[in-house]
């Protein structure tokens, strides 16, 4: 089965199955992305490993996302969309076909959307680093904890808002004789790269 006819397979199923709670389908670049409404979110999920159409056994993959200032504020299709998003990449062995389901948080100073760790186990620890990173909260997650940064880190890193240098610093303290946080100290500054005119550098001519 070559690959244009197996996601024009795919897709047939997917709305075949789902129906109406696809919000959008989008073709590109060979992949197919699904998107969801967030009450449909685990509905679909379930039913996209469960159904013998769809069958997708695995999830490879989820992820946090934050549109705010996707390619520099010219994300037409994403301007009246949430902020935050979870992104997960399915897998089916017994289709041989992959896919990608996007759902938005509707909150974007509490964003949330379920946890799907009870439909596929490997969702448990990418759904604590999208907790992380982008501060995503997982709802019914059995162990909702960070997994990457400390536990006095302040903040989620990966937003788009978030300072390069971060709020705290680390480092040993001789008097304390232990390690200490301490706001940052790091003065922001713009690197500018040197450029070299001269018409012969390095003997090239």
């Amino acid at each position: 089965m070559s690959i244009t006819i197996s996601i024009d397979t795919l897709q047939s199923a997917l709305k075949r199955v789902l129906g109406e709670r696809i919000q959008k389908l989008e073709l590109a670049l060979g992949e197919l992305t699904l998107t969801v409404k967030n009450e449909d979110y685990l509905s679909v999920a379930l039913q996209l490993r469960d159904h013998p159409e769809l069958a997708f056994e695995q999830l490879i993959d989820l992820c946090g996302m934050d549109y705010s200032a996707y390619k520099d504020g010219a994300h037409s299709a994403y301007t009246d969309a949430p902020r935050y998003a979870v992104v997960c990449h399915l897998l089916s062995l017994m289709h041989n076909w992959r896919l990608r389901l996007r759902v938005h948080a509707t909150d974007e100073d509490m964003p949330q959307v379920d946890s799907i760790n009870g439909i596929w186990s490997a969702a448990n620890w990418f759904e604590r680093e999208a907790f992380d990173l982008f501060g995503i909260l997982f709802k019914d997650h059995e162990d909702l904890r960070r997994i990457l940064t400390d536990y006095g880190f302040i903040g989620h890193p990966f937003r788009k808002d978030f300072p390069t240098s971060g709020h705290v610093e680390m480092r040993y303290d001789a008097e304390q004789k232990r390690v200490i946080y301490q706001p940052v100290t790091i003065e922001p500054r713009e690197i500018t790269p040197r450029i070299i005119r001269e018409d012969h550098y390095g003997g090239l001519h």
